[in-house]
């Protein structure tokens, strides 16, 4: 399944320090707490965490759809703090694909016509062959047409992940891309998402809770409480499986002792 390549590779994306606050005061939550990380071109990397461990957080800071409360994010070796809105638009646009929960489908465009959207105001060409074979993968050769609220959630999530791809970013972020799927549906998803990044050499980071979803991956990122927690190479489903139950047990204890009822009410 994997054709992990050396990690030493260029790096398409880089965290240096991130760390992301929300609230002040006795209110003030840390999402992120100076993060640092990087992914290779062409790999693909899952991220997972308990529930709160900062996950959606660390992707909408790397992909710059939120700026960090300190620390640094480089795309392709350009440092994000750097741009301003247009440019940051730009680099979006031409550069990078996200795969959102909330699926951001235009509700008076059909799928077709959601799907090619990002290429117009690309002002590209589209590549029709590329587009049959997205929109075969996803299984939505037959409602090309419908209207988005013709659709179910996971026809839905599946018109997102075909929009993401018929691009060709350099760089996709998926939040959870298989997760209103079934489990036909989600197998096929992720082989073509694995396909991107092996022969498009595409780089591709995906949150997901799925231990599954991530042996697709060439390795996995662990977060808890908004910092690293350790990776795996080449990982199976029960490897992760096993390293997210000890986590959980692990990112428990840690909370427990940070808590003013332990330790004799210490912080």
């Amino acid at each position: 399944m994997h054709t992990s390549q050396d990690l030493r590779m260029t790096e398409a994306v880089r965290l240096d320090a991130v760390s992301k606050t929300y609230g002040r005061g006795d209110s003030q939550v840390a999402a992120l707490r100076g993060l640092t990380m990087s992914f290779a071109d062409g790999t693909f990397t899952a991220v997972m965490g308990p529930s709160g461990s900062g996950k959606s957080t660390f992707l909408h800071c790397a992909a710059g759809l939120v700026q960090p409360t300190s620390g640094k994010v480089t795309v392709g070796g350009t440092d994000l703090a750097g741009l301003d809105d247009t440019q940051l638009t730009k680099l979006r646009r031409d550069r990078i694909g996200f795969i959102f929960q909330s699926f951001n489908l235009l509700p008076a465009l059909t799928v077709m016509q959601n799907i090619t959207l990002p290429l117009q105001l690309a002002g590209q060409r589209p590549d029709k062959a590329l587009i049959r074979n997205v929109v075969q993968r996803v299984g939505l050769g037959e409602r090309l047409g419908h209207l988005p609220a013709q659709l179910s959630g996971g026809q839905q999530q599946r018109v997102a992940i075909a929009r993401a791809l018929v691009t060709r970013p350099a760089v996709v972020f998926a939040d959870e891309p298989t997760g209103a799927l079934d489990t036909r549906t989600a197998a096929s998803v992720l082989a073509l998402l694995r396909e991107s990044v092996d022969t498009a050499r595409q780089t591709l980071v995906m949150v997901t809770h799925d231990p599954v979803a991530a042996s697709y991956a060439d390795r996995v990122v662990f977060l808890a409480d908004g910092a690293f927690a350790g990776e795996l190479h080449r990982p199976t489903a029960d490897a992760v499986a096993a390293r997210m139950t000890r986590l959980g047990a692990w990112e428990d204890d840690t909370q427990r002792q940070n808590s003013p009822m332990s330790s004799g009410g210490r912080y």
